[in-house]
């Protein structure tokens, strides 16, 4: 009997031993996860995936052809008329300065700040009326719909206007003469660096004193010798002098041929 009475007291402490042994941590997670029959996997799965964009779909070649041709060629219609435009020099009454066929380009972004036309710098304008011979009809590549085309937006030289470059000697108030060889604005000598090699500021031509009415410029060709200007127009509106409307703008660079190729500066003084 009292060996019975030492096997049930083991019996019982082995029983308490087991009762209160530690719980690992694996179990304690698994006591902590939800009770709503979802595994803790599952759980991953149903959080919200971000998702990647897919790789955007390019146009054929020949639908990207077409439109990178009328985006270019809208960049130079907009490049035409606020900022640059391409002319072509036709003759010779501003060497050595520019030559016959240089490719000259004109800054119209400066009449957008108030720019006006001052003394010394070469000027594109409109002919205002009889400065120009009649000119000959283009039969070459850039001739008919195409030229007129890429003439628009300024790609080539502009047609059907007639343009002329000069440089401006007085503007709207002062008064101009030339006498023997020295051209005077408002009394006082101009030095002229610029002059073709062996022309004198009046080659000939005595004048003045002149005073170019208000909104006007009086301009000359830097090869005195071969340069019709306002000195021979004095009879016509303006007395020789060419409306500040009629400006485009100063020449600033000679883009074409790369040889001659030059920069005269944003206002082309």
């Amino acid at each position: 009997m009292p060996c019975a009475r030492r096997r049930c007291a083991a019996g019982a402490i082995a029983v308490g031993l087991r009762a209160v042994r530690p719980v690992s941590a694996g179990a304690q997670a698994a006591a902590a996860a939800p009770q709503d029959g979802r595994s803790a996997e599952e759980g991953r799965r149903l959080r919200p995936v971000r998702r990647t964009r897919p790789p955007r779909r390019r146009w054929p070649w020949w639908v990207e052809l077409p439109v990178m041709v009328v985006v270019g060629l809208l960049v130079a219609l907009l490049v035409k008329t606020c900022l640059f435009q391409v002319f072509t020099i036709p003759s010779g009454s501003m060497e050595n300065t520019l030559r016959i066929g240089d490719r000259v380009a004109v800054n119209k972004a400066v009449s957008l700040f108030g720019w006006k036309p001052k003394p010394g710098e070469p000027v594109v304008f409109k002919d205002p009326g009889g400065w120009l011979p009649a000119q000959t009809t283009d039969t070459g590549l850039t001739s008919g719909a195409v030229g007129d085309a890429l003439s628009f937006v300024g790609l080539l030289p502009p047609k059907g206007d007639k343009y002329l470059v000069k440089r401006v000697i007085a503007t709207g108030g002062q008064t101009v003469q030339c006498n023997g060889s020295t051209l005077r604005v408002d009394g006082r000598p101009v030095s002229e660096p610029y002059l073709h090699p062996g022309n004198d500021s009046c080659e000939g031509l005595d004048f003045g004193p002149v005073t170019v009415p208000s909104g006007y410029v009086w301009v000359e060709g830097d090869h005195r010798s071969d340069s019709s200007d306002s000195r021979y127009h004095q009879e016509g509106p303006g007395g020789g002098a060419v409306p500040v409307a009629d400006v485009v703008g100063p020449a600033s660079a000679v883009i074409w041929p790369l040889g001659h190729a030059d920069w005269f500066g944003w206002t082309g003084n």
